[in-house]
């Protein structure tokens, strides 16, 4: 079984395929043949020992995955052999097969590919727990969204539409900013041709923006955070542009707003149950059409450095897949 594996912490270009045992499914697990292991932000820095969860070495990236169930555990009921899931692991998803616990799976709905369905997770999952849970986001109030073409804004931009929003795509190019528009933007702004925050101001006609969702960080953040609107809520979602910024508190005493971390992972684990319905909501959109999951781009494993030069490059658009 070809297994992708980090074995010491450095760089995408020192990640080996070796060849592993097939696993075998314990009490409640089942085995999923991987067809597609999707890669995020995080797993740039997870091969570098610089992500908050560090795994024993050594270990396969990725942390979500889709494929068929190829083998049931004891005490596992519900599922049969062949049946197309994906599943959120925290990492270890870049193999040809591996052992998940069964209350972990999810159905692939049919008008999905299993390369879409293996991004839904993190992505989705971070954006309906930060414009739901975190946000509580309603119907009209503005969103905008820092980083708004890879594949954390896009899903973010999909779920604030679906939700009633009036969603502004904040991006570095006018291609990235189209491809916001098509999976459901109304507003965009170039912040490498535009001062963010006067096009903020802008395009909310002085008022400010109710809801921003942050996937970049960086030198963004201050002048975005100057932009919200009075009881606006900022959510830190991540840092793909690299620095961690350091804010002037006394913003969120002037703006009378919030700044709220958002934290899918330890969202999944404190809360199941609440995880478990954005899910269910999330498939049945899924099902019905109405998220779109782009696919920058499906990378057969063999090219694993390839895929990861996309995303630390900030090159893709969507998510960037491996598949076996």
């Amino acid at each position: 079984m070809r297994a992708l594996l980090c074995e010491h912490h450095g760089p995408a270009g020192e990640l080996a395929i070796r060849d592993l045992p097939e696993p075998v499914p314990g009490p409640g697990e089942v085995v999923l043949a991987v067809s597609a292991a999707a890669l995020n932000f995080f797993d740039t820095l997870i091969i570098q020992g610089r992500y908050q969860t560090k795994p024993a070495l050594p270990f396969s990236p990725s942390a979500e995955c889709a494929g068929t169930i190829a083998a049931i555990g004891e005490g596992v009921s519900g599922w049969q052999l062949g049946e197309r899931v994906a599943a959120w692991l925290g990492f270890g998803a870049a193999r040809e097969k591996v052992a998940v616990p069964a209350e972990a799976l999810v159905r692939v709905p049919e008008k999905l590919s299993d390369a879409q369905a293996a991004g839904l997770f993190v992505t989705y999952g971070t954006a309906m727990h930060g414009l739901i849970q975190r946000a509580g986001l309603k119907a009209g109030e503005t969103l905008a969204i820092l980083g708004a073409s890879g594949g954390a804004g896009l899903a973010a931009v999909e779920i604030g539409a679906l939700l009633g929003a009036h969603v502004v795509a904040c991006a570095s190019s006018p291609d990235k900013l189209a491809l916001a528009r098509e999976h459901g933007a109304q507003e965009e702004i170039d912040y490498q041709a535009h001062d963010i925050r006067a096009a903020l101001k802008r395009v909310t006609e002085g008022r400010g923006v109710d809801v921003l969702y942050d996937t970049v960080g960086g030198d963004l953040a201050e002048p975005a955070l100057r932009s919200m609107a009075w009881e606006g809520r900022y959510l830190v979602v991540g840092f793909a542009g690299g620095a961690i910024p350091k804010i002037p508190l006394n913003l969120l005493l002037l703006k009378g707003c919030d700044m709220r971390g958002v934290f899918w992972g330890e969202f999944v684990a404190r809360e199941p149950a609440a995880h478990r319905r954005n899910m269910e909501r999330l498939l049945g959109w899924a099902a019905g059409g109405h998220i779109r999951a782009h696919v920058h781009a499906a990378i057969p494993v063999e090219r694993w450095a390839e895929a990861y030069a996309l995303i630390g490059n900030r090159q893709a658009k969507g998510k960037v897949v491996l598949t076996f």
